[in-house]
């Protein structure tokens, strides 16, 4: 039985070591490399850079937001979910947009988004003059917000889903509030989805690049754009590998404050 679970591991080892594992190293050994070997000079020029470090502060601000933003949208969505009758159907529908690749998203929003798009044509039937939407900060947090909500609604409904219906009406039967009952029961006791979900949203959402160049413009400027600038068009491999280096280090950062131990039930106090 353990030889036949450590045979189906191999498929999932090598696809580690090959896509996750390997690369790491790379970038990791050209962040270091320099003309004459071993240098620290390329993380010297990053911190002492300001425009990287208003890139950090950038990627940070709009990761920030996205997360806020879904995780506004997807709690409740989630939480109405949970109570909906046919859930495996709604939840079909949720998942179905992760299924489109995300360059075509991509170009639908910059269809409806450009100046002749479909909301400008909107627009126009009553009068409004068409708007630059398209390349704003607006347009690139909508869309990375859109693509991102599947990804914070699926662990909040799974954390939900796993509370005791019980729990929750017995904080009904001694005497609190809706709102004492979301604080109190029902928001610890799917932290652990939201935590997830913050996870899910933020991490990616540091080192986005496609929606930055066709939606955001050269207006959205991320550590993901310098990276890809460097790699591309620069072919400067050795700066390109620091950022990314930087980034591991920001979403290792990232998923440690974010991550609690959740194997100890926390005491609810009404």
């Amino acid at each position: 039985m353990k030889k036949s679970k450590l045979f189906f591991l191999i498929p999932y080892i090598l696809w580690l070591c090959l896509f996750v594992i390997a690369p790491i190293i790379l970038i990791t050994i050209n962040a270091f490399k320099g003309d004459d070997g071993f240098t620290l000079k390329n993380f010297q020029q990053f911190f002492v850079n300001g425009t990287f470090l208003r890139m950090t502060l950038n990627s940070f601000w709009y990761a920030f937001l996205i997360t806020l933003i879904t995780l506004l949208i997807s709690y409740p969505i989630a939480y109405i979910l949970s109570q909906m009758k046919n859930q495996q159907f709604w939840l079909l529908l949720i998942i179905l947009p992760t299924w489109i690749n995300l360059l075509l998203k991509a170009y639908a929003f910059i269809g409806i988004f450009s100046k002749h798009g479909l909301l400008n044509n909107f627009l126009r039937l009553f009068g409004i003059a068409p708007a630059n939407i398209l390349f704003t900060d607006f347009a690139f947090i909508f869309v990375a917000a859109y693509i991102e909500i599947p990804f914070m609604i699926l662990p909040i409904y799974n954390a939900i889903c796993d509370i005791n219906p019980a729990v929750i009406q017995a904080a009904y039967d001694l005497g609190a509030s809706k709102w004492q009952t979301f604080i109190k029961v029902l928001w610890p006791l799917s932290k652990s989805g939201v935590e997830s979900g913050i996870q899910a949203v933020f991490i990616p959402s540091l080192s986005l690049f496609m929606l930055t160049r066709l939606i955001g413009g050269n207006r959205v400027i991320t550590l993901g754009t310098a990276i890809e600038e460097y790699f591309m068009t620069t072919m400067n491999w050795s700066m390109g590998s620091t950022i990314g280096v930087v980034l591991i280090v920001l979403m290792v950062i990232v998923m440690l404050f974010t991550s609690s131990d959740h194997h100890h039930k926390k005491e609810i106090k009404l």
